[in-house]
């Protein structure tokens, strides 16, 4: 499976729609989205499918997922620098089911790439909590 493709499938990380969501939402949800980046960063890639929302889960297997994200982020180094550079709230992504997302975008530096932009969706999963729903890296 294409890398790329891989993580395309396990996101919905497009263009948000409208919506409107309360500061505390959006708070949680960078929350959510920043802690999950810590297990990414510490390269416990198979926690990070753990800690994710149901519906990544169901996108892409867990041994995918690790091989997938090994082979993406592993090249790039360790993360120097990584700030928000804009949070858009949308209760609609193109190719996910309804719900409440809000889609996170980063500017980060990492050692052997000065330049990316990640683009991490964390979703209100079943249980009430917000989880990592999509992951992409440009």
């Amino acid at each position: 499976m294409n890398i790329a493709r891989a993580l395309a499938v396990a996101g919905v990380m497009l263009v948000a729609g409208g919506g409107r969501a309360d500061q505390a939402s959006e708070a949680a949800a960078v929350s959510a989205a920043d802690a999950w980046l810590k297990v990414v960063d510490a390269g416990r890639y198979a926690d990070s499918w753990n800690d994710a929302a149901r519906l990544f889960k169901g996108a892409i297997g867990r041994a995918d997922w690790e091989r997938s994200l090994a082979g993406v982020r592993a090249p790039l180094g360790k993360v120097l620098s990584r700030k928000v550079a804009s949070k858009r709230y949308a209760e609609s992504l193109p190719g996910a089911p309804d719900g409440k997302y809000v889609v996170i975008q980063y500017e980060t530096s990492f050692a052997k790439k000065k330049s990316a932009i990640e683009t991490v969706t964390p979703m209100l999963d079943d249980d009430g909590h917000w989880r990592v729903s999509g992951y992409f890296i440009k």
